[in-house]
């Protein structure tokens, strides 16, 4: 089945010496893998290395076989070049890290249209913004909601998280947070990416990542930690 349909690039893997494989999330059915044949070649134009950087925009025609197989793209370009996110040190090492969290996170292939948008729109906010400190926590946050296991924040005033129930309870169990460390939990919860971003400091910063690298540890099966944390943490330092 020939599909013509926006994609974001999750992750590239090189194959022998000139191929590559494309992991893409697609809006129209969801996450698959690309095969793509000389991408190291100047030959072949129509399907530059440059394309397939983590988390890069593109609008894709392909050849689905639907067989659990490596797929094959026809055409692929950009669908919105970034501006800024390449080019700032600060950024391509969130992207980096956001590409790795979804990489070892999403694993159906099913069509998420909600998802796809969300992550479109946050890149695009990401491009365009110069305050970002917290963009990869609330990214992170938020992309629960469309994985299945957003916290359950209907009792959000008890002291502590259970991160093995994703819950707020009264009391400090074997898989709960400390107080100290939900009251940081709680912080994220309402962010936006517009919010003030110096609402935490950077220990408070690295200790709110760690909550959330366990909660994704915990509630997905296979979740790795990612290789592109130390670096992460250096920028942010």
């Amino acid at each position: 089945m020939q599909v013509k349909t926006k994609a974001i690039v999750i992750s590239s893997l090189k194959y022998q010496e000139k191929s590559l494989i494309v992991k893409c999330l697609t809006q129209s059915n969801g996450l698959k893998s690309y095969f793509v044949r000389d991408a190291f070649s100047s030959r072949k134009s129509n399907q530059k290395i440059a394309y397939f950087q983590p988390l890069t925009l593109l609008e894709i025609e392909a050849v689905h076989k639907n067989k659990g197989t490596l797929e094959n793209f026809k055409e692929i370009k950009i669908a919105i070049p970034f501006q800024t996110i390449h080019s700032n040190v600060f950024k391509s090492t969130i992207v980096m890290f956001i590409s790795e969290i979804l990489h070892h996170s999403i694993h159906e292939e099913e069509k998420n249209e909600y998802l796809f948008s969300f992550l479109e729109t946050a890149l695009l906010w990401l491009d365009t913004h110069d305050e970002t400190a917290n963009f990869h926590l609330i990214l992170m946050l938020e992309i629960t909601k469309y994985l299945g296991f957003y916290p359950d924040i209907s009792e959000i005033e008890f002291p502590f998280f259970d991160v093995n129930e994703g819950v707020f309870t009264p009391f400090h169990g074997i898989g709960s947070l400390t107080e100290h460390e939900t009251n940081l939990f709680k912080k994220l919860i309402p962010l936006k990416f517009d919010n003030d971003q110096k609402i935490f400091h950077i220990i408070e910063r690295q200790i709110v990542l760690k909550i959330l690298i366990d909660y994704f540890s915990f509630h997905l099966d296979g979740f790795r930690k990612p290789k592109s944390l130390e670096v992460l943490a250096a920028v942010f330092s």
